[in-house]
């Protein structure tokens, strides 16, 4: 943005604010590919040229309406991921459900809060580099899992081998199943209870692959 270092006057944030409002719009009904600054600006009332005064390029728009959402769920992704793996080892089997579970339900309920940046992540950001969200969520949680499954072999409970292409398979289907939610923009209530019952079958399919009991 061009007014990092200022305060902005009232007029200027209000063109601001009629920017994104604009832009939310377009990304929304064309995705970030095929969304036209020119149109933007024109539904915002102001010139390409004064658009351009506020964001040097369509991708710096877009990310102004999304990067605090996407940063803000990747941070509280990553810090479960921390959770998790800074307890004992002997702890983590008991508490993999409880902190996996706590960590998905609080996600979707920063995702309703904000369901129209979470749609324009998760379907209209091809082409930027919020459109990664899936995969970089599959590398960290890939990452997770063969840590777990080395504490489980220092616990004397070892997995068997999974293969690496089955693994990649299971944890996308996952995010996919959980942004399922999101996308549909079901009730609530429905998406906790549905999200319930994903935590409790992809737990239990994964113990079993792992040939552990369900804790």
């Amino acid at each position: 943005m061009l007014y990092p270092e200022r305060i902005m006057s009232e007029n200027e944030k209000t063109t601001l604010n009629l920017i994104q409002r604009a832009a939310r719009q377009e990304f929304l009904e064309k995705g970030f590919r095929s969304a036209s600054l020119r149109n933007i600006a024109r539904a915002a009332g102001v010139t390409t040229g004064a658009l351009y005064g506020y964001y040097g390029s369509k991708e710096e728009l877009f990310a102004s309406l999304v990067e605090e959402q996407y940063d803000y769920f990747m941070n509280c992704f990553c810090n479960a991921q921390k959770e998790f793996a800074d307890l004992p080892e002997e702890k983590q089997p008991e508490n993999l459900s409880t902190v996996s579970g706590g960590c998905m339900h609080d996600m979707l309920l920063y995702a309703y809060k904000y369901l129209d940046e979470f749609k324009l992540i998760l379907c209209h950001s091809e082409g930027t580099r919020f459109s990664k969200l899936i995969d970089k969520m599959v590398e960290i949680e890939t990452k997770g899992t063969r840590d777990y499954m080395e504490v489980l072999k220092k616990l004397g409970r070892p997995s068997p081998p999974i293969d690496e292409r089955l693994e990649h398979i299971l944890i996308t289907g996952m995010f996919n199943t959980f942004f399922e939610l999101i996308i549909h923009e079901m009730p609530l209530e429905e998406a906790e209870h549905y999200l319930k019952e994903m935590r409790d079958f992809y737990t239990a399919g994964w113990m079993k692959i792992m040939g552990q009991q369900v804790i």
